[in-house]
């Protein structure tokens, strides 16, 4: 009798020599240049690469922020060049969270509905998305600030705000553009053990650009760019 075989999933996220250019003529500048790569279900990614090496470029096609000039990328199993801006924010909206290094929180709201605002994009009630906020507030460790406005609140603090507000609609997929590059070390590396929390509890797939040793340390694969290539992985 033959073995059986699992199948591998799908991945979230694959790129077939995939390229960016911006502008057109003597100012054209080729960001990313041919990079093929999958990422997988649960993975914990680093990006990285000297500053001007395409990271920041990669991370926007990963995420479908952005679509490449050339080449295919596929996220969720859809070609983001078939797809209207209209589907592709949706896919986002459904699928994907994203953690900026100035974290890009609302100061105008509070803690709790920093995070609530994602699932109320996605069609939540506040009666149906409480439980969901308060619990993703308690695993960030801050239960005690969710009255209070971002401004109140430290840069780690914030940062975790962030993440909730990131993971509190349970995606697939989580892109964030150095997180901790705003942080000092220790702080920095309390939000690297958040993230490898939440990679390991919910399964999660992360991919991080960093500049961090740390970060880079704790990943369980990297992805290396340079001069727009992808040079190692």
């Amino acid at each position: 009798m033959m073995a059986i075989i699992p199948a591998r999933p799908l991945p979230l996220v694959s790129l077939q020599q995939a390229g960016k250019c911006y502008g057109k003529g003597a100012g054209k500048v080729q960001a990313l240049q041919e990079v093929t790569a999958g990422i997988w279900p649960g993975e914990f990614i680093a990006l990285c690469g000297p500053s001007g090496s395409g990271k920041s470029t990669l991370l926007n096609l990963v995420g479908g922020i952005d679509y490449p000039t050339s080449g295919e990328v596929w996220l969720m199993g859809r070609n983001l060049r078939l797809l209207s801006d209209r589907e592709t924010a949706r896919l986002r909206a459904q699928s994907v969270g994203f953690v900026f290094q100035f974290f890009n929180l609302l100061p105008v709201l509070s803690v709790y509905d920093n995070i609530y605002y994602p699932l109320m994009l996605n069609g939540y009630s506040r009666k149906l998305a409480d439980e969901q906020v308060m619990a993703m507030i308690e695993r960030v460790g801050l239960i005690n600030h969710y009255r209070r406005p971002p401004g109140e609140l430290s840069g780690g603090q914030q940062q975790r705000v962030a993440i909730a507000r990131a993971l509190v609609k349970r995606p697939a997929l989580v892109v964030a553009d150095e997180p901790t590059g705003n942080l000092d070390m220790r702080t920095g590396e309390e939000i690297i053990e958040l993230l490898l929390e939440m990679n390991a509890q919910s399964d999660t797939t992360l991919v991080i650009s960093t500049h961090s040793p740390q970060l880079r340390a704790s990943a369980r694969r990297i992805l290396e760019i340079e001069d727009g290539k992808l040079k190692d992985d």
